[in-house]
């Protein structure tokens, strides 16, 4: 194979032919460290974690075991624990009506919702590694714990109790196993519309549900907005207005206070202290007049929650699949809230150690009477907007649901029970991601919540695959007045050569997305691109290949490059590749493309692709206009000659140039040709 510049020393210069004599130095490609041995260069998984645990000291033991040591070892006693404690203060008491409100909508007895913001916050503030999340119990969780189990056992009995702990026994094994098997990077999967779309229509179904106690009748307990939308309208009739007039005021209470706490940082305790002032409120009022149509929650136990092992374990299979499902809202809800919160406030959050520490809390919460714990939206984002710094907030928030469970229980006896903005961002900003949340909403209303994640998750799945076997590729042009290629869409300035297409794959090349690369190939050749410099040659002679994007490459991509190369070769065009990492250039070495294509067709920067690529066009260019004109002039009569045979000749004698300049410099020692003149390079 013939030498070019690629192939001399980096330090050699080739000058323009023109006079100004500019030097150019044209950098060779060296092949990667490594290359030639039969092992990969990277040690196996299992050496590196080994080296990586030998490498590793006591303390950093410390913190990989126990998250809580990474923050406990810099806490700084006056400047953190003051901002915690009002934090989990502001937190707790907030969380002391939501627990008792989302057992009731998971069709349990309250107590049960203070028993599962209990135990799992401590054990949370010890394994969990965000230190601004609330876990406890959550709405979502509730309608979906109500939904599955509302089918299997009635809501009095003893089992429905039983098996809701069961679940929060399985949903934290499901989640340990998760995090251990390092399975969080599922969560990238999950496009933020998908998200949005779920949490909306959940919201709308959580709000149904609960309208019970606004209109004063049953409705039907159910995960789908008809059957809800329907037994609403049937019950009609049974419309009471005290329960009403009492929903409502609670309603404006809540709603009140929140946009003043959020509109006001003065007043952003009174986001938190809402629904607490509307239980206190909603108490004193029954209390004192005993209104007959509003009913109450009734006796609670008083005391912390006895430790008993999960029953019902004959419900297991039955049970896994909401199990799973919930597991995937942990994912979704706390995992995705746990980064955004760990970025805010400047530190990296592993999901894995996060996984296994909501995994942990679960398992031990469901050990004293807990449903399933994950972490809130709300509660996580009044946590940071309270200045929370470390764990040490949620075990505040602990010991708050602790007090009330030991002191407080009998004063809950007569508490009454009672995003389009987003649609509109997506939309303008995009409409395939608008497409997601609609479907996500839609599906989650209709058909239920497990409907809408499988759905939702099944669409955001289907665009990730969609999106990596169609990759983005561009054609590049040089800005002018520089040696950078970009984007010709992007940069209409940039220019272009006759004869020469620059392509950037902006993606791994593996069997699914290589046919789409092949085929947009393809393409360029059969549909010239507009170019703007140097000879009008009439077609593609060359297609240089950027591969910087490119992050891996796989046998069949390899194959499909070989069969590639030979087709261009048929129809006479030079491969050329710029800029692959190692890893792309040691698997192109060992495959053999690199030989196929030629050593000197392999560059360190695009530039010097095309620098190359002119010479041969010029050089041959020149010799064939000289072979068509010597044609042109043995003839008689030079006017007579029709034009296409002109032109046929001024394109054979290019073309047989072209490849005879290429051989003669595989035979001539690599002697340089000249470069082109500045104006045109």
């Amino acid at each position: 194979m013939e030498r070019s510049y690629a192939s001399r020393s980096s330090g050699e210069l080739a000058t323009a032919a023109s006079g100004s004599g500019r030097p150019v130095r044209v950098i060779p490609l060296r092949h990667p460290p490594g290359f030639g041995s039969i092992s990969s260069s990277s040690p196996p998984w299992w050496r590196a974690a080994v080296g990586r645990a030998r490498s590793m000291g006591p303390l950093e033991w410390a913190e990989a075991a126990l998250p809580c040591v990474a923050w406990m070892r810099k806490y700084r006693w006056k400047e953190d624990l003051q901002a915690d404690l009002a934090a989990g203060i502001t937190v707790g008491v907030m969380l002391v009506p939501q627990a008792m409100s989302y057992a009731k909508l998971a069709g349990l007895h309250p107590i049960y919702g203070l028993y599962t913001g209990f135990i799992p916050l401590f054990v949370y503030a010890i394994f969990g590694s965000s230190r601004q999340l609330a876990v406890g119990p959550v709405a979502l969780v509730s309608l979906l714990v109500s939904n599955v189990l509302g089918g299997i056992v009635n809501s009095s009995s003893e089992l429905y109790t039983e098996l809701a702990i069961l679940l929060a026994f399985m949903v934290g094994i499901l989640e340990c196993l998760m995090g251990l098997l390092r399975l969080g990077w599922l969560i990238r999967f999950i496009s933020h519309s998908v998200i949005s779309g779920f949490t909306t229509a959940s919201a709308i179904v959580i709000g149904l549900s609960q309208i019970k106690y606004f209109l004063g009748y049953s409705v039907t307990r159910s995960s789908k907005i008809i059957p809800l939308i329907e037994s609403i309208i049937a019950g009609a009739d049974q419309f009471s207005w005290p329960p009403f007039v009492m929903g409502s005021a609670f309603l404006l209470i809540l709603l009140t206070m929140k946009n003043l706490g959020k509109s006001n940082k003065r007043l952003r305790f009174l986001r938190a202290s809402g629904p607490l002032t509307a239980v206190v409120v909603g108490t004193i009022f029954v209390k004192i007049f005993h209104p007959p149509a509003i009913s109450v929650v009734g006796e609670i136990p008083q005391g912390l929650p006895k430790f008993s092992i999960p029953r019902g374990f004959e419900h297991v299979m039955l049970l896994m699949p909401t199990a799973v499902l919930i597991t995937g809202v942990a994912i979704l809800e706390s995992v995705g809230i746990a980064k955004a919160l760990a970025a805010k406030n400047g530190y990296e959050l592993d999901s894995n150690k996060e996984l296994f520490g909501l995994g942990i809390a679960n398992i031990c919460g469901s050990l004293f009477s807990a449903y399933p714990a994950t972490g809130s939206f709300s509660r996580s984002a009044v946590n940071h907007e309270s200045g929370a710094k470390t764990g040490l907030s949620g075990i505040i928030m602990g010991i708050i649901i602790g007090g009330a469970l030991m002191f407080m229980t009998p004063l809950f006896t007569d508490i009454p029970q009672v995003d389009y903005e987003e649609a509109i961002f997506l939309w303008g900003i995009d409409k395939k991601d608008f497409f997601l949340w609609a479907i996500t909403f839609i599906t989650t209303l209709v058909f239920g919540i497990e409907i809408g994640v499988l759905v939702g998750v099944g669409f955001s799945l289907a665009f990730v695959i969609h999106e990596s076997a169609n990759p983005h590729i561009a054609v590049l042009g040089r800005l002018p007045g520089t040696t950078v290629y970009r984007n010709t869409l992007q940069y209409p300035e940039a220019y272009t050569y006759n004869g020469i297409v620059v392509v950037r794959i902006d993606a791994p090349i593996y069997f699914a997305n290589i046919s789409y690369i092949k085929d947009r190939l393809r393409e360029y050749e059969l549909n010239l691109p507009n170019s703007n410099r140097g000879l009008d040659v009439g077609r593609v002679y060359f297609v240089i290949l950027e591969m910087s994007p490119v992050t891996y490459i796989d046998s069949s991509a390899v194959q499909a490059l070989k069969d590639l190369h030979q087709e261009y070769k048929a129809r006479h065009i030079q491969i050329a590749i710029a800029n692959p990492n190692r890893q792309v250039h040691l698997l192109l070495s060992r495959s053999g493309i690199i030989d196929l294509i030629g050593d000197g067709w392999c560059f360190v920067r695009v530039h010097d692709a095309v620098q190359v690529c002119l010479q041969h066009v010029q050089n041959s260019s020149s010799s064939a206009l000289k072979l068509a004109s010597q044609a042109s002039g043995d003839s008689a009569d030079s006017i007579s000659t029709p034009k296409a045979e002109k032109q046929r000749l001024k394109q054979d004698g290019f073309f047989k140039n072209l490849w005879k300049a290429h051989d003669g410099n595989a035979d001539s020692g690599g002697e340089v040709q000249p470069l082109l003149r500045q104006n045109l390079v």
